[in-house]
């Protein structure tokens, strides 16, 4: 059931954003009662988290499978995958930097954020091929997202450009 719920709540505040749904419009985007809605979710910042948690993992997934079973390979690879959900999943930009936008002193917005952002370069960096410095590639990666809205491909082209010549500076 709070895997429906999240679902619905993560295509809600992707579509939306974060102050425009209300509690009724995200009852309905989770198809369930309000009941059930606030036995899972007993708060909007609630179900904010609830939806960005799910969206966390389908980004891990989308982006990195399951990075124990994966061998090394470009970083070139990662960011391509990075595009793919830019255009499929994220057209208008990173959710966890609007949600943090949409309510900037929420603390707990701000660790997921982090967390998310930190967890994601981790991964990048664990399965690169090449040696590169992990701030290096927050940066490249956070660029892409960054810039997907207004760049599209132009954006992904100039983050393999940097990420290749931030591994060939480790050399």
């Amino acid at each position: 059931m709070t895997t429906k719920i999240a679902v619905g709540l993560e295509r809600a505040f992707a579509a939306r954003g974060f102050s425009e749904p209300s509690v009724e419009d995200l009852r309905e985007a989770a198809s369930v009662s309000l009941r059930t809605l606030y036995k899972y979710a007993p708060s909007r910042d609630a179900m904010v988290h609830m939806a960005l948690e799910h969206r966390h993992r389908r980004y891990i997934n989308h982006v990195f499978g399951d990075p124990k079973y994966q061998a090394a390979q470009p970083i070139e690879t990662t960011l391509d995958r990075i595009a793919n959900w830019m255009k499929t999943e994220a057209s208008h930009g990173c959710l966890f930097h609007a949600a943090v936008a949409s309510a900037p002193d929420d603390q707990e917005l701000r660790r997921l954020l982090e967390r998310h952002k930190s967890e994601v370069c981790s991964l990048a960096v664990a399965i690169s091929d090449e040696t590169v410095i992990e701030t290096d590639l927050m940066i490249i990666i956070e660029g892409l997202t960054q810039a997907w809205p207004l760049c599209k491909d132009a954006a992904l082209a100039s983050a393999k450009r940097l990420a290749r010549l931030a591994a060939s500076s480790r050399i």
